[in-house]
Parts: C-alpha cells; structure tokens; sequence
C-alpha cells in the first residue's frame, strides 16, 4: 500500500505540534516503601511534524506507549522520546504524563490514612532532553477542637503549593514531598500562637520557606514554587523560582 504520510508536501508548511492526547493508560512508578506503585495516568504524545511530511502515523505513539509499559521512570521517559523521535523521523519528540501519587499518612479517626497528590512529567527532546516533574501539595490547616460532643472542626482547605523541579540526579518522590510538606508545617506552626504570629501564614512566607528548603537540595538543578490560597471567587498566589550553577 503507497505510504501517503510519508510523500513530500512541496508547500513547505511545518506542523508545529502532532500527535495523540489524553490517553488513559496504567503506569508502574518508582516508590521508595513499596519499590513500585501502580496508578494510572493521562498520556499527551506528540512530535513536530517538517514539511517533508504529509502526516504521520498516530498508531505508532500508542504502539512506543506499550513497549516502555512498566518502565515509566526519568531513564524510560527518555527512551521513549528518543524512540519517539527516531521512528516519526521528528525534529523533537514531547510526552505529558499526570497522574495521582498515593503516601501514606499516620491513622487518625477524623480522615483516611493516605494522601494523595496530583503529579506531572513533561518530557521534552529537541537537540538535548528536558524533563520536569511538577506535583501539587495541598495546604490544610490544622484541626480545632470543639467543645462538647462531635467532631473536631476543619478550618477547611487553605490552598496548595505547586512545585515543579529539573534534576541533576535520582532523588525520591516522596522525599521532596516530605521536604515540602516540612517547610508549610514549620511556617503554620509559627501562626498558631500570637496574633502577630498568626499574621504571619501567607502565600509570600509559605513560597519563600518552601523555596529555601528546595533550595538545600544538590539532586536539583531547577525548581520553581507557586503558593495559592484558595478564597470564594478569587485566589491569591505567589511564585519563586531557582536554578543552580
């Protein structure tokens, strides 16, 4: 059968991206208790497409997907681009993964015993690779007690922290979340005494004690840190970022 894909276009117009999006697909990552953990995720594939090219075949992203199943850690995220460049014959190749990490939490009778964050990669490989992992920490603050019979009362969902960092070597997800999680708990715990402490949990403080725990960190040679706090019809946000030499 004549490969119309691959025949010469003479109009010389580039298609800058080409591919398949939100594909549901089981993946196995890395985690440091469990050695793995199984979850599922939201797969965007795509390549440029030169202007050599009619088309391309969307089967073949699908068909790279499932040889690298299991595998989907910083080294297989790479091959797969790599395959994904070599066998569309594509200028660059990129893949977008999210998905729901789970860790567990001590048993308390108020909530489940286990957390979940929401995870990204973005892997990109042009003329050398980028990968960036980015994952969202919610911010809680603690519970109050009530008086007499019932529950303790929440004083609800706060807002989240959204942490996107580059590595310069294999560190462990839930080390970093742990990290974290230590900088937002450190800052809620200095607003839990006086009023003028109290004053002192705000998006400009979590993102900079958030930023200089992540910053301690050589595995890393990128990050970047977005503070929300959530209110009814608007939020408030600050951001930092940080690259090492």
């Amino acid at each position: 059968m004549k490969d119309i894909q691959s025949e010469l276009d003479h109009r010389r117009i580039n298609i800058k991206k080409v591919g398949v999006k939100t594909i549901s697909y089981p993946i196995t990552v890395l985690d440091k208790a469990r050695k793995r953990q199984h979850t599922v995720a939201t797969v965007n594939m795509y390549v440029n497409l030169p202007h050599r090219f009619k088309g391309t075949h969307m089967s073949r992203f699908v068909e790279i997907l499932n040889r690298f199943h299991g595998q989907i850690d910083l080294g297989g995220f790479h091959h797969i681009l790599e395959e994904m460049k070599e066998r569309l014959e594509a200028e660059a190749a990129h893949v977008e993964m999210a998905f729901a990490y789970f860790l567990p939490k001590k048993q308390n009778p108020e909530g489940l015993n286990t957390c979940r964050y929401e995870c990204r990669m973005h892997g990109s490989l042009d003329q050398s690779d980028d990968l960036e992992f980015q994952f969202t920490v919610p911010v809680s603050l603690p519970l109050k007690e009530k008086s007499g019979a019932g529950l303790p009362r929440s004083l609800g969902h706060w807002g989240h922290a959204v942490v996107a960092v580059r590595f310069r070597r294999f560190i462990w997800i839930e080390d970093i979340i742990t990290l974290v999680e230590l900088a937002i708990a450190q800052v809620i715990g200095q607003g839990q005494g006086s009023q003028e402490q109290q004053g002192s949990l705000s998006v400009e403080s979590l993102t900079r004690q958030v930023g200089l725990s992540l910053a301690g960190l050589s595995a890393l040679k990128w990050f970047s840190v977005t503070v929300e706090n959530l209110f009814e019809g608007y939020s408030t946000f600050a951001t930092t970022s940080y690259s090492s030499s």
